[in-house]
C-alpha cells in the first residue's frame, strides 16, 4: 500500500468563496468514531470543494501521517488552529486524536473558518448518524 501524498496548504490559497459565503461542510459518511472522514464544502452557485477530516494520531494499521506533520498538527491545535494539509490532493484538515465525534468536527470547521479570515457563523455542519 502506498503512502499517501501530505503537503501544506496556504488558507489564502483556497477558493475565495469560502470566506464570503454561507459554506455547508458535507461528510460522505458518518463521523462519529471515524479517523479519516471526506466532505465537501459548498456554497449556493458554487462548484463543492473537497475537504476532508483526519486524526492525526492514528497509527494503526498504518500511521496515516508522519511524525513532522502530526507534532505539526498538535502545534497549530494547541495554539487554537487547524492544520490544513493537502491529503492525496483533497483539502485535509489534520488534527489531534484517533477518531473524530460531532463536537470535535464543529471545532474542526470553525478553526478552519477562522483560518481563512471567515466568521464562523457562515459555517453550517450537515452530520450523518
Amino acid at each position: 500500500m502506498r503512502a499517501p501524498v501530505v503537503e501544506p496548504v496556504d488558507p489564502f490559497d483556497l477558493p475565495e468563496w469560502l470566506g464570503t459565503e454561507q459554506v455547508t461542510w458535507s461528510p460522505s459518511s458518518s463521523v462519529r468514531g471515524a479517523h479519516h472522514v471526506t466532505g465537501t464544502l459548498s456554497a449556493d452557485g458554487e462548484a463543492p470543494y473537497a475537504c476532508d477530516l483526519l486524526a492525526a494520531d492514528v497509527a494503526y494499521p498504518r500511521p496515516l501521517l508522519g511524525e513532522q506533520w502530526r507534532h505539526d498538527a498538535h502545534q497549530a491545535w494547541e495554539h487554537g488552529q487547524v492544520l490544513l494539509v493537502g491529503y492525496d490532493g483533497r483539502l485535509t484538515l489534520a488534527v489531534p486524536g484517533t477518531a473524530y465525534s460531532a463536537d470535535g468536527v464543529l471545532e474542526t470547521l470553525g478553526r478552519l473558518a477562522r483560518a481563512i479570515g471567515a466568521d464562523p457563523e457562515r459555517f453550517t455542519v450537515l452530520l450523518r448518524l
